[in-house]
C-alpha cells in the first residue's frame, strides 16, 4: 500500500511516499516559494506515484471545517501568496484519491502517537519551536479540531523580569511565538540560536517562556506526553531548563509521578526527529484511506 505524504512548512515542503507501517520509502524537499512555483513541484512528484491516498500537514492557519466554503484553504498567513490559497482543493483537482488534511503540528503530534514518543498513548501535545511556534494536540486517539485548530504558539506569556524585548509577532507582539521563536532569538541577541553557547543567558529566558506554555497545556489538556520539536529545540540544553521551570510553575499541584519524579521521560524530544511531520502526514493519509478509523493508540501498544 503506497501512501503519499506532504509536510508543507513555511520554509520548505517535504513530500514522501510510505506505507501503512510508517516506513518512508522515498522523499523530496524544496523551498516553500509562492504557490505558483511550489504546487507544480508537488503535483509533479506524485504524478506517477500511484498512491492510494495523500495526507497533508500544512503550515497555517488553515480551515479544517468540512462545511466551510474555505475548507482546505490556508487562511490568514502573512506568507506572500499563500493567504486564502485553496491548497487542498488544488490537489484534489489533480488526484482522485482520499486526502487527509490537518496542520503541520497536529500531523507531527499524530506521527509521534502513531510511531514515536507517544506510541501506545491516547494523548500527547507536540510543540514545534522554530521559525514559528505551533502546537498540535492529539487526544482521545485523534488530532483535536474545534472552532479552528489549536494555536498555542500565540498564547500570551508573562514577561521574564530581565527581558525588555518587545516581541516579533505581527499580530500579538510578545506572545509565545513573538518571544521564543527562532527569529525572536536572533532579533534579541543579534545572532541565530545555533551560534549562542549552551551557557548563554538566552537559554534560561527561552526556557522561561516555553515552560509557561507547557505548564498551561498540562493544566488545560492533561496530556500523557509532551513532545518538543523544531529547530530551536535542537539545542538540547533547553530540555532540563524547561523541565525544571515547569516543575517550579506547577509547584507540586498536579500529583502525577510523570511530573514529580519522571519529568525527563514526560517532556521529551520527538523520537521521529525532524521526520515527525512527514510521518504524521503519512498517518493522515492512512486515516483517509481507512475512512478516518486508523487506531494508532491501539496498534502502538503491542
Amino acid at each position: 500500500m503506497r501512501i503519499g505524504a506532504i509536510e508543507a512548512g513555511g520554509t520548505k515542503f517535504v513530500c514522501g511516499i510510505g506505507n501503512e507501517e510508517g516506513k518512508i520509502e522515498d522523499r523530496i524537499s524544496f523551498p516553500t516559494e509562492r504557490p505558483g512555483e511550489t504546487i507544480p513541484k508537488v503535483i509533479s512528484y506524485f504524478a506517477d506515484a500511484q498512491v492510494g491516498a495523500i495526507g497533508i500537514g500544512s503550515f497555517g492557519p488553515i480551515d479544517l471545517r468540512p462545511d466551510s466554503p474555505t475548507y482546505g484553504c490556508i487562511t490568514t498567513t502573512p506568507k506572500p501568496g499563500w493567504a486564502q490559497y485553496p491548497f487542498l482543493g488544488e490537489l484534489k483537482r489533480r488526484f482522485a484519491v482520499p486526502f487527509g488534511w490537518d496542520t503541520d503540528v497536529n500531523a507531527a503530534a499524530l506521527g509521534e502517537a502513531a510511531w514515536g514518543a507517544a506510541r501506545g498513548l491516547d494523548s500527547c501535545i507536540y510543540y514545534t519551536i522554530g521559525t514559528g511556534v505551533g502546537m498540535g494536540v492529539y487526544s482521545g486517539g485523534r488530532p483535536v479540531h474545534g472552532l479552528v485548530h489549536p494555536e498555542g504558539g500565540h498564547v500570551p506569556v508573562r514577561r521574564h523580569p530581565e527581558d525588555d524585548f518587545p516581541g516579533i509577532c505581527p499580530f500579538h507582539g510578545d506572545c509565545l511565538e513573538g518571544m521564543a521563536a527562532g527569529p525572536a532569538l536572533e532579533a534579541r541577541w543579534k545572532a541565530p540560536g545555533h551560534q549562542l553557547p549552551p551557557g548563554h543567558p538566552a537559554w534560561s529566558i527561552e526556557a522561561y517562556y516555553i515552560a509557561q506554555a507547557v505548564a498551561a497545556a498540562i493544566l488545560t489538556h492533561s496530556p500523557q506526553k509532551i513532545v518538543l520539536g523544531g529547530g530551536v529545540m535542537q539545542q538540547r540544553q533547553l530540555f532540563p531548563l524547561i523541565r525544571e521551570e515547569v516543575k517550579r510553575i506547577l509547584n507540586g499541584y498536579v500529583q502525577a509521578e510523570e511530573l514529580l519524579d519522571k519529568i525527563g521521560e514526560y517532556i521529551v524530544p520527538p523520537v521521529l526527529g525532524t521526520d515527525a511531520g512527514l510521518h504524521g502526514a503519512l498517518a493522515l493519509g492512512l486515516q483517509a484511506l481507512q475512512g478516518g478509523s486508523a487506531d494508532f493508540a491501539a496498534c502502538g501498544s503491542s
